[in-house]
């Protein structure tokens, strides 16, 4: 019996040594289009970027980004907003933007030949009016809860879209809320991090965003959530708002939104 085991180990200890190589398939790259353009309230909003890249094979380290487009958004008022290419970096920038609570937006980006356009409504958003901690919270009792107050507007339908950033070395946290059941009450965004302790900060936004974009982050948080190790089911293409109008099939990602953004830095106490 001992012989045997022995046998077994030395088998899986030359079985791993074995490279395989996956043939992935592979398609031609699409265009991904990052434009989110946020007014920190209290800011004058008038620098902003658009990052464009390029889709790429799975186990590439980089991403490539979408150089030598041309770049710009035009508002409601017929003003004009070019965006620079900082060198080769595919960050389009612009310094003299000018933002308007329910303006409506019109984003043109020309690549390699085809137009892409989309267009989106700049949402407002109310301040956080107070905030709250529980350090025993979550479902083992041992979790930092932060809770982020503010009131939602009783007049109309409000969607939000939540970033929480900790002074940690983990990936912000992402959430969206709409306030189907809780129109015109105080609501609060809630943040758990287990290794949050006094004295560390977590960065709040809160974005006023469109209905259409609440969608289309709900299903895309939904799939980055139910993923995991394996070999699972791939998950659908989430469309954005952004077309190719010189060429419908080879649409793009990404979106293109706009908000005003409630952003508050607390500290654990």
């Amino acid at each position: 019996m001992k012989k045997l085991i022995y046998i077994t180990l030395l088998f899986f200890a030359y079985s791993c040594e074995d490279v395989i190589d996956l043939e992935l398939p592979t398609s031609e790259p699409k265009l991904v289009i990052d434009a989110s353009i946020d007014w920190i309230k209290n800011t004058s909003g008038n620098e902003q970027s658009i990052r464009l890249s390029l889709t790429a094979p799975y186990f590439d380290l980089e991403v490539p980004p979408a150089n030598g487009a041309i770049v710009n958004i035009t508002d409601s008022n017929n003003n004009v907003f070019e965006f620079i290419e900082n060198e080769n970096t595919g960050i389009y920038e612009n310094n003299a933007f000018i933002p308007e609570i329910n303006g409506v937006y019109n984003l043109t980006v020309i690549y390699n030949g085809e137009t892409y356009f989309a267009t989106e409504t700049l949402k407002p958003v109310n301040e956080i009016t107070r905030v709250e901690q529980n350090l025993e919270g979550g479902f083992s009792g041992n979790e930092t809860e932060i809770k982020a107050f503010f009131n939602d507007p009783g007049e109309e339908e409000n969607y939000y879209f939540f970033e929480y950033t900790p002074s940690l070395p983990v990936t912000p946290t992402l959430d969206t809320f709409k306030d189907e059941f809780v129109n015109g009450n105080e609501i609060f965004g809630l943040y758990i991090e287990e290794d949050l302790d006094s004295g560390q900060s977590v960065i709040i936004r809160n974005h006023g965003v469109s209905e259409r974009f609440y969608e289309f982050m709900f299903i895309l948080l939904q799939q980055i959530e139910s993923g995991g190790g394996g070999f699972e089911t791939q998950p659908s293409t989430v469309r954005g708002n952004c077309i190719n109008q010189t060429n419908p099939d080879n649409f793009p990602l990404g979106y293109f939104r706009l908000s005003e953004v409630v952003e508050l830095v607390y500290t654990v106490e």
